[in-house]
């Protein structure tokens, strides 16, 4: 088959509408990727798009994995075995409210260190990325038997920077490597954005989520005599850490501009299942302080995160039943949401009484970074000895992100948050000279948007200003809490320090369900060895989708690291979300 870009889009010569859908197969388990791909057909949809998170696939520099949840080859031949096409968008950048927008942490272990730019370093690890990633994609283009119609070579640039022998290297990198479909960018419909984000040759596509005539006017006159091609419909947000509620887009303007906008050209939902932000992949925005998004990714999407039919679904679907025979499409795969009821503390086990074995420490004269230690994910531990003082009075923590939880001789002295970390903080704390202080850091999730990109080693980089003067001699302890294998629960638990939790309980059957952490106050959750992201009490989550595939027949395990000392006497599982 042949799929181009000329005024309009063309298969095999035939004018071709594109409805597409954004499904990101590293946000959904995949014992469900068909039953979200049957849904996004039945819903009247010819295509599915999916950004490719680098992150993900090199997590160290070198080991590339495509495994499980990663496999995207099969995530693109599964969407072609059901009659989709498919839009991908690899550029090393994807943004996505993902953790670092999806650049791999350990391009910040380099000092001088440039991202999206013709910046010699930089494109030697995308080169030697892209020449595996490529190799994989390949095959799947429509020229060559695949579904893939077409590929992003970078998104939102022209948001970032406007390097245009930067976008022409990606570009030239992609079809040197074997990409024959056509390229495009997306940008927002501004023409800074416009100018800044795309080059010739190359497909211009537009992300928004109203005034479609306007968008679209502004697109036709840049590029006339293109096709108008949406590629991020918003028709939801995103949820950050301390909002007051869910965030809820308006259905009854989302219907309309749809309908101008499938009568005017092509459209792709952003999202339309948004699934989960599992482990410690939520990314952050920051403009007036640091906000960290939620564990949940659910968008107000077209379907729920954990996959159900909403009223938008059936709107849309109206919509674009206008445009396009609807077909009729069975769903096969079997989900039930289970109630699994309480279940209370089994075992606990303070994180100072097991950290010997959970880290290696690393000794240095100044704190250092995460990723100087090679740690891209989770917590970091700094311990030292007071051996000068015995009242701590001032304290700073320069160069610190993004989070951190100080205590003295292991009672908690005070906790700081991003702009609190730049302050000197007035104390007042006596005890011997010689007392232990350990600072407990946090990576909330790094930035994912605009200028701070290249500002996000995660830990203490800087040093610990005490007192009027610089505090040396540090040991260093990583926490990516990746082999919660080692925890020894028979060791001593004390109350209002972090800790661990374990519970258990019995699967007849399994499931999706969600876990109910009233009473906790914040932290990350682990079930049977799946970090399945975090948790806080400031809402507007109140419950975390666990999905039945990671759960067993049987006995199951679940793990809560808690580190604000705010423990309850049991969790609960649920068959109802709560995501505020």
């Amino acid at each position: 088959m042949k799929f181009e870009v000329r005024d309009r889009f063309y298969m095999d010569d035939e004018p071709f509408k594109i409805i597409s859908g954004s499904i990101h197969y590293f946000r959904v388990v995949p014992e469900y990727w068909r039953d979200r791909l049957e849904k996004l057909k039945a819903l009247g949809c010819n295509t599915v798009e999916t950004y490719i998170a680098w992150n993900m696939h090199e997590p160290e520099k070198g080991r590339f994995r495509f495994d499980g949840m990663l496999d995207v080859e099969r995530f693109v031949k599964l969407a072609g075995e059901l009659g989709l096409y498919v839009i991908l968008r690899p550029s090393p950048y994807i943004c996505a409210e993902w953790e670092l927008g999806g650049l791999p942490p350990w391009l910040l272990s380099e000092d001088g260190m440039r991202f999206r730019v013709y910046y010699p370093p930089y494109l030697k690890h995308v080169r030697e990325y892209y020449e595996v990633l490529m190799a994989k994609l390949r095959p799947l283009q429509i020229d060559q038997g695949g579904p893939v119609i077409m590929m992003q070579i970078e998104n939102e640039y022209g948001s970032y920077a406007n390097d245009k022998k930067y976008l022409e290297w990606l570009r030239d990198l992609m079809r040197e490597l074997g990409i024959t479909v056509p390229l495009c960018t997306s940008d927002g419909p501004t023409h800074d954005m416009l100018h800044g984000g795309t080059i010739d040759g190359v497909l211009a596509t537009a992300n928004f989520g109203s005034r479609v005539e306007e968008a679209f006017g502004y697109l036709s006159k840049f590029r006339p005599n293109s096709p108008l091609m949406c590629m991020e419909f918003w028709i939801g947000w995103f949820d950050a850490w301390g909002n007051e509620k869910h965030m809820i887009g308006d259905l009854e303007m989302a219907e309309g501009e749809l309908d101008k906008m499938l009568e005017l050209g092509n459209v792709n939902f952003y999202m339309f299942e948004g699934g989960t932000n599992f482990g410690f992949m939520n990314g952050a925005n920051y403009y007036e302080g640091l906000t960290p998004d939620v564990t949940s990714y659910d968008y107000d999407a077209i379907l729920t995160e954990d996959g159900q039919i909403t009223e938008k679904y059936r709107r849309f679907k109206k919509i674009i039943g206008k445009y396009r025979e609807i077909p009729k499409i069975e769903l096969t795969t079997d989900i039930k949401r289970i109630d699994y009821g309480v279940l209370p503390v089994q075992e606990k086990v303070s994180l100072f009484s097991v950290l010997e074995e959970l880290s290696a420490p690393i000794e240095n004269t100044f704190p250092q970074p995460m990723e100087k230690l090679g740690q891209s994910y989770g917590y970091i531990l700094y311990h030292t000895d007071l051996r000068t003082e015995e009242h701590l009075r001032r304290l700073q923590l320069r160069g610190a992100n993004d989070r951190a939880q100080v205590f003295v001789d292991k009672k908690p002295v005070v906790t700081l948050m991003d702009k609190e970390l730049l302050e000197e903080r007035e104390l007042d704390v006596s005890f011997d000279r010689g007392a232990d202080m350990d600072i407990l850091v946090e990576n909330l999730g790094r930035v994912n948007f605009a200028l701070r990109l290249e500002e996000q080693r995660k830990g203490i980089s800087g040093g610990v200003w005490l007192n009027g003067h610089w505090h040396n001699g540090w040991r260093q302890y990583p926490l990516p809490l990746d082999n919660l294998d080692k925890l020894d629960f028979s060791k001593d638990y004390q109350e209002g320090l972090p800790a661990f939790y374990r519970f258990t309980f019995e699967a007849a059957e399994t499931g999706d369900t969600f876990l109910d952490f009233a009473g906790w106050g914040k932290g990350v959750v682990f079930v049977n060895g799946v970090n399945l992201g975090r948790f806080w009490d400031i809402g507007p989550q109140k419950r975390l989708y666990l999905p039945g595939p990671l759960l067993k027949d049987g006995s199951n395990e679940i793990i809560l690291f808690e580190t604000e000392g705010r423990a309850g006497a049991s969790i609960a599982l649920r068959n109802e979300p709560d995501i505020g």
